[in-house]
């Protein structure tokens, strides 16, 4: 109980707000690229895994394959069943946690220092040899079974599935990764073990740690953990074709409120005018109480509670997509406010103080992001997946700086197009007729 109330404190522990690391660059001897940040300041590391991929690698026909597989990972694992995993996790005080996306695996590790070596053998048996029982293939396919059963009656999860089918077609974005009830029933083990073949492999894999921990003995547990892990499994899938035609698909549900989302094309990562576009969006709709839409809608207007938008990057769709709910009576009021702010901003841009405000906040916020070394192995194992120098983190700030007037308003009337904005709408919308079919 010590050791565990220990592990709590120390993982729960704020540290300092930070924005300059010293990211250590590695390759274990066994090939796998590293990134360590050290630590010493507590007895405590966090590691983060992420396999490229996800769920967007079902096999055709096994769509929900590998978030059920991922679901799994901890039922039980190597010569431990699903209780004794969780007991042997709970007596080296050591939290570990799987999620999926449609394009990642993530596994976080946190442990103490001490027991690192124990730590990690531990995690391999959930990373490598993981039992996928019948018991526990049942009960979480229960579990999953359930989560569908209740997003068919979501409108916002109502709205999500239309619009993924709407925008990627199909590609595996189109379709949930949880699923449907009759791919997910039919799911065999057998199938549970090609999904974890096809989607934890070595070529995939990205790693960083952060804490009481040396490079020599990081680099040894890493080749312990990954090791008789596959070198390659299935191809990633590629871009998707998105389609966003413009106007408005109403999925009619019985709700006093419709549910909306909405989306253009967005921007790749690595464009020379990504960093513009960002602030660009904090100013439309990124930036809380204080941007464009949150003033016109919901401020001056009173239609909504929140609207936001944001820059989604996919592995393979960039979009600049947002979401709103009003009342059925209101809603195509909410949307009209939605497409004149869009329009506006693309023909007059931004003013220099509204570009002022922004740099300030998102300069400002940033070194926030970096309190903790949990917080801090996250962020390094994204810069590796999205190809991010190491040195991101010192410079990012002056890249956000060095957005001029003249760019962001280029950007701007470039970037947003009001034609191909694309809106789906879940609800009884009065005065909003559905022009996609």
């Amino acid at each position: 109980m010590i050791r565990f109330a220990l592990a709590c404190l120390i993982a729960f522990a704020a540290l300092p707000a930070r924005a300059e690391i010293n990211v250590q660059e590695l390759t274990s001897p066994g090939g796998t690229n590293v990134w360590l940040v050290e630590d010493s300041t507590i007895p405590f590391v966090a590691l983060e895994l992420r396999f490229r991929g996800g769920a967007s690698l079902d096999a055709d026909g096994k769509r929900g394959a590998t978030n059920l597989m991922v679901g799994l990972l901890e039922e039980g694992a190597g010569d431990l069943d699903s209780r004794a995993f969780a007991e042997a996790t709970e007596a080296l005080a050591a939290d570990f946690s799987y999620n999926i996306t449609d394009d990642r695996i993530a596994i976080s590790a946190r442990f103490l220092s001490e027991d690192a070596e124990a730590a990690i053998a531990l995690l391999r048996k959930s990373v490598v040899t993981p039992n996928f029982d019948h018991t526990s293939l049942d009960r979480v396919r229960a579990q999953i079974l359930s989560i569908i059963a209740s997003d068919l009656k979501n409108p916002s999860a109502i709205g999500a599935a239309a619009f993924n089918e709407l925008v990627y077609g199909a590609h595996p974005y189109g379709s949930s990764e949880n699923g449907t009830v009759e791919s997910v029933t039919a799911l065999t083990r057998e199938d549970i073990q090609a999904a974890h073949a096809a989607a934890m492999t070595r070529d995939q894999l990205y790693v960083s740690a952060v804490g009481d921990i040396d490079a020599e003995t990081l680099m040894t547990l890493v080749d312990k953990l990954t090791e008789g892990l596959p070198q390659s499994g299935a191809p990633l899938p590629g871009p998707a074709d998105v389609n966003l035609p413009g106007g408005a698909l109403v999925v009619p549900y019985d709700t006093p409120q419709s549910v909306v989302m909405f989306a253009q094309s967005g921007i790749e990562r690595d464009d020379p005018d990504f960093f513009a576009a960002f602030i660009l969006n904090q100013i439309l709709g990124g930036g809380g109480f204080e941007s464009r839409l949150m003033q016109e809608v919901r401020e001056k207007r009173g239609l909504t509670y929140g609207v936001y938008s944001l820059l989604a990057d996919k592995e393979g769709a960039q979009l600049m997509m947002g979401s709103v709910a009003s009342a059925n009576d209101r809603v195509a009021e909410a949307i009209s406010v939605i497409k004149d702010e869009w329009t506006r901003l693309a023909k007059e841009g931004v003013s220099a103080e509204e570009l002022a405000d922004a740099k300030t906040y998102m300069t400002g916020a940033y070194p926030l992001r970096f309190d903790g070394n949990a917080n801090i192995a996250n962020i390094a194992v994204g810069m590796q997946v999205e190809g991010l120098p190491t040195d991101y983190i010192a410079t990012r700030n002056d890249k956000v700086n060095a957005v001029t007037l003249e760019q962001i308003n280029r950007v701007a009337a470039e970037l947003l197009n009001p034609d191909q904005l694309t809106f789906v709408v879940v609800g009884q919308p009065e005065g909003l007729p559905s022009t996609i079919n």
